[in-house]
């Protein structure tokens, strides 16, 4: 339960900050041509239409108020407080009690909550701007978002510097899937060579390059190989395999026993190596790993509790000679972490503060191109499963806090933040975007009626899109 809010927290954290920056885009450019800003606020003081409004704290014009009940207002009354002198106008800021998200209330502007404007314009409206002030105000929030990303990676990288295991160091290589081994690989090879692209040490993200490559030079009992690549392979599923198409061989032995584990109960110790599991041979952790991942997957949503338990009642081989029986854990887990075999081999880059910036911001554009490029997969049936909600998000935060590791999740999650809002979805940014460069080119003006029913019809696509997305995180907690 801890590690669930500890998870929980970093993620509001995070995504707290990347709505109030996201938004603050948006206000900052609104503020910048003069277009009066009605509310600013973090989540959302309204499910969809309901009125009277509620926020759970509101700041206007030096005042602070808790648990805001906001009044129904006439179309008149609304007119008239948008309408009040520039001395007497003040913006209100406030946390709704729905946390999904924030927006900016601009004036003159017609987005999913509002129905119709007055006839009458007024110079500090949102609609009566230029179109390419409106399409700035509109960009903002993702312009913000980028720009984020590239300040804390830029900010990270000048903290801790960047830590690696160089190729040459890697004495035990990539472990790789029976699909990677069809392709010409073979456990304990290190890629050195993607292309004509050497690699100083392998990441993950080195996967999608693969994916797309010609040849691939490993480092094979200490002779480089050139390996020729099928091409255009399926990042998504060079991703899900099980095991990952490439990934880091790490020995068997134990280097932390998690409390109140199976691994704690039975006594496995830091030191202990596992040799068999169910008698098969376990050579390495990737193995273990992999061994226990698939124990439960003939379980259905039709197994019974005991059909769980006899799956999870395994027989372990320790230190080569001790048999112990053990129950897994309900998510299939034992409770042991590996030893990192490169602790004493690990280089760190560090860079000075102006070093910093073009490395951050080339980081960033190597993450945002990687994200653009998994977009394509979120149309296929595989992809489209594979999208995760709320909870999906959280998981990926550690157990425990962790600074660098924060940082840098919430680095990602800034540019994946910005690119899903460039999308061309009437709700979005992008939609916005969108309607704004048609009238630039076109010189015509979308009628209100029709951007009242395109931001309805977003809308709705928002809403079909979280279902699928949280629909997911539910499905895969009951292993569906």
């Amino acid at each position: 339960m801890e590690t669930f809010f500890i998870k929980a927290l970093q993620l509001i954290v995070a995504l707290s900050l990347l709505v109030v920056l996201h938004e603050g885009g948006h206000f900052l450019f609104a503020k910048l041509f003069k277009v009066r800003v009605k509310r600013f606020y973090l989540f959302f003081d309204f499910p969809f239409y309901p009125k009277p409004q509620f926020s759970l704290v509101t700041y206007q014009n030096g005042k602070i108020r808790f648990f805001v009940r906001r009044k129904e207002l006439t179309p008149e009354e609304e007119e008239a407080e948008n309408n009040l002198p520039e001395d007497q106008f003040h913006t209100e800021y406030g946390i709704g009690y729905v946390p999904l998200g924030g927006y900016v209330d601009l004036i003159g502007m017609i987005d999913e909550n509002k129905k119709e404007l007055s006839a009458e314009t007024h110079p500090w409206e949102f609609r009566t701007k230029p179109a390419w002030q409106r399409l700035l105000i509109m960009l903002g929030g993702i312009l913000m978002n980028f720009l984020t990303a590239f300040v804390i990676y830029a900010m990270v990288l000048f903290t801790w510097g960047e830590t690696y295991v160089k190729s040459t160091d890697m004495e035990y290589g990539l472990k790789f899937s029976e699909q990677a081994k069809a392709d010409g690989f073979r456990d304990g090879d290190i890629i050195v060579k993607i292309d004509d692209e050497e690699l100083e040490s392998w990441k993950t993200a080195y996967l999608q390059d693969l994916s797309n490559a010609k040849t691939a030079t490993v480092l094979r009992a200490g002779k480089e190989e050139v390996i020729n690549l099928p091409g255009k392979m399926s990042l998504l599923d060079m991703i899900q395999e099980n095991p990952m198409y490439a990934s880091i061989l790490l020995p068997m032995k134990i280097d932390s026993i998690l409390p109140n584990t199976p691994a704690e109960k039975i006594g496995l110790k830091k030191g202990d190596v596992i040799t068999q599991l169910n008698g098969t041979k376990i050579e390495s952790y990737n193995d273990f790993a992999y061994y226990t991942s698939i124990l439960g997957e003939n379980l259905t949503a039709e197994s019974t509790h005991l059909d769980s338990m006899k799956v999870r009642n395994i027989t372990l081989v320790v230190n080569g000679k001790d048999t112990i029986k053990t129950t897994l854990s309900p998510e299939f887990k034992i409770g042991i972490g590996p030893a990192n075999p490169y602790e004493d081999k690990i280089t760190t880059k560090e860079y000075g503060f102006f070093e910093a910036f073009p490395a951050g911001v080339a980081l960033g554009w190597d993450q945002m191109k990687s994200y653009v490029d998994q977009m394509k997969y979120l149309f296929t049936k595989k992809g489209a499963r594979s999208v995760g909600g709320f909870i999906g998000i959280g998981k990926i935060f550690p157990d425990a806090w962790d600074w660098m590791k924060f940082w840098m999740l919430t680095a990602f999650l800034s540019i994946a933040l910005g690119v899903m809002n460039v999308l061309p979805i009437p709700a979005l940014d992008g939609g916005h975007a969108v309607i704004t460069i048609y009238e630039m080119i076109t010189r015509r003006k979308p009628s209100e009626k029709f951007l009242e029913r395109v931001q309805i019809i977003g809308m709705w696509l928002l809403i079909a899109l979280m279902l699928l997305a949280n629909g997911n995180d539910i499905l895969r907690l009951f292993g569906l």
